[in-house]
């Protein structure tokens, strides 16, 4: 074998392992600008699902939206505004997502899951995610659409997810609540010092009296 068909080998073997490897980590393959799907093992497909299985499990709710042309700066973008709401987004493949959704016993929007499809995880705080969401959405209007989304055991239009994202934090929810707590201990306070002082002045006019009269 001479030098230029060694060199020739080693190159084909070099890309052959480079292929085979993103296969592995990424079920498609990219030929020019077009995307083409490979078909999934079963046993990929069952570790897919274990991943959605696994997000869902530690989730409240997600928004679902659709998007075209953003760039890799931008989808790390809101990947970031998503993170920074304590939630997590990733693209999802449809019959597998839906397949996890009905194994953790969580409304189905079929009517969403079509198409490409991107779902943004509320972890602890959906409303935060889905203002983070919607304030990316304004940016890119042409290419990202919110379309629904999942809150409980209820789903929900690009209206209500609007609505959602209104709610307050838990943040807020949080100090509202103390604040209910310590309104009331606040005004027992009062309550017992308004009483105290009456009675203290009680005692000190009676005193005053019986010291005019001596």
């Amino acid at each position: 074998m001479t030098i230029r068909h060694l060199n020739g080998s080693l190159h084909f073997a070099w890309w052959t392992a480079f292929f085979n490897f993103r296969a592995k980590i990424c079920p498609t393959n990219f030929i020019g600008k077009e995307e083409k799907a490979l078909p999934l093992s079963k046993e990929r497909k069952n570790e897919i699902v274990a991943g959605y299985l696994d997000i869902l499990s530690n989730s409240n709710g997600f928004i679902v939206v659709q998007s075209t042309g953003l760039t890799v700066a931008q989808v790390n973008t809101l990947r970031k505004k998503v993170r920074d709401a304590q939630g997590h987004y990733a693209g999802v493949k449809n019959t597998l997502f839906i397949k996890a959704l009905e194994m953790k016993g969580f409304p189905v929007p079929k009517h969403l899951l079509k198409g490409t499809v991107s779902v943004a995880f509320g972890m602890s705080n959906l409303p935060e995610v889905a203002k983070a969401v919607l304030d990316f959405q304004k940016e890119f209007t042409e290419k990202f659409n919110v379309t629904g989304g999942i809150m409980g055991k209820d789903i929900l239009d690009a209206n209500r997810v609007d609505a959602v994202s209104k709610l307050p934090t838990l943040d807020e929810i949080r100090a509202q609540l103390i604040g209910l707590i310590v309104a009331p201990a606040e005004g027992i306070v009062n309550v017992l010092y308004a009483g105290t002082a009456g009675i203290v002045n009680v005692i000190h006019a009676y005193l005053e009296e019986k010291n005019g009269a001596a």
